[in-house]
């Protein structure tokens, strides 16, 4: 868990590194673009589904099954599709502290190839050159230390 802290706390760094040098960064509290347009279910370990899990069951019975079973059925959705930890209604994510890294990293990393976030985050990257964005691929290496991920819907009925 210490790892999983770890990671998280860096993802963190970076993403406030970059709101506090660009104050108009569009990825803040209420923006909920990329979990309403995910081309692929979030993969996460089972370190990280421990604590989905716990945050899940602290949820009133109803909230949480409907989750779960939005979570099962992102296996088989049209994409892209909306993120099942999403409140729809409000646009908060129902496990907010607890969100895999992944989502974390959305709208301040990048893969070799592309930004990862909304067509807004798409658009800062095409203007501004003086951003200084976070390495997927190393929060990638990192999180695959804490052990094989897997899809959210592999994790829900295990």
């Amino acid at each position: 868990m210490a790892e999983l802290v770890s990671i998280r706390e860096a993802v963190a760094a970076r993403a406030e590194g970059m709101i506090a040098a660009r104050g108009d960064w569009p990825c803040r509290k209420g923006c909920d673009d990329c979990c309403r347009r995910l081309a692929s279910v979030p993969l996460v370990s089972a370190v990280e589904w421990a604590g989905i899990r716990e945050a899940l069951d602290g949820l009133p019975v109803a909230v949480a099954e409907a989750a779960r079973e939005r979570i099962r059925l992102s296996a088989v959705g049209e994409r892209p599709f909306t993120c099942p930890l999403l409140e729809r209604a409000s646009g908060a994510c129902l496990v907010y502290a607890a969100r895999p890294v992944e989502c974390r990293t959305y709208g301040f990393y990048v893969e070799r190839d592309r930004v990862l976030g909304c067509e807004r985050i798409e658009a800062v990257a095409g203007e501004v050159s003086s951003v200084v964005w976070g390495n997927h691929d190393g929060v990638a290496a990192d999180l695959q230390a804490l052990g094989e991920a897997a899809p959210l819907h592999a994790w829900v009925d295990a």
